[in-house]
């Protein structure tokens, strides 16, 4: 576990969003005409491939881009009481400290990452990518990394989405797991990833040695 750069998901790794996330779905399948998820059920779909959630929820995939679109400007508009995830700004810290080169690679909007995570925590992240494509991260993995100047295999991508890891793996970097996020341990367990973290402690176990 000796990288130069470590790239972070935003929401379900960085940020604490599935709440609003779910409180949202209602308006978001209403506005595009998409089954919603029954609250009962959320653990379930915690569970499940996106494509899947997709699938049983009538999601075409030229949808997807409109759908993000109006999250973020929901989260942007309502999502006051979106945070980091307690420990992230601590984690972050440590790891930039040691000499690690940090990084964002998200779906969501630069502004709403920015402002959730604050002046402080984003003063430790050499460059955003924002509004990527869920099922297209892995160019902007590659270019994030380029211009960071380090190659994919000294890098990692820490997400909560099997999608993160798949982005990872084609980009040829590591893929680092958290299980705090929207997709369940079980799940990303099947991704087989570099590293795991159980707890948002966790991360500073990527700290560069000696530092």
């Amino acid at each position: 576990m000796n990288y130069d750069l470590a790239l972070f998901d935003f929401d379900g790794t960085l940020a604490d969003s599935f709440g609003f996330f779910v409180a949202s779905h209602e308006a978001l399948a209403r506005r595009h005409g998409f089954a919603s998820i029954d609250a009962a059920r959320v653990d379930e779909y915690r569970g499940l491939e996106p494509r899947e959630i997709m699938r049983r929820q009538g999601v075409p995939l030229w949808k997807m881009p409109f759908i993000a679109r109006d999250f973020m400007a929901m989260m942007a508009s309502g999502g006051d009481g979106i945070r980091a995830f307690e420990g992230i700004g601590d984690a972050l810290r440590t790891l930039a400290g040691s000499g690690m080169t940090l990084a964002i690679v998200t779906s969501n909007s630069g502004d709403n990452v920015r402002r959730v995570l604050g002046s402080e925590v984003m003063g430790y992240i050499r460059v955003l990518d924002s509004g990527a494509d869920m099922f297209g991260k892995r160019r902007r993995l590659e270019r994030v990394a380029k211009r960071c100047g380090h190659s994919a295999r000294a890098s990692i991508y820490i997400g909560d989405q099997t999608t993160d890891a798949r982005a990872a793996r084609a980009a040829g970097m590591a893929f680092g797991a958290v299980h705090w996020g929207y997709a369940s341990a079980e799940l990303l367990a099947g991704q087989d990833p570099d590293v795991t973290f159980t707890r948002v402690e966790d991360l500073a176990r990527l700290a560069r040695p000696g530092a």
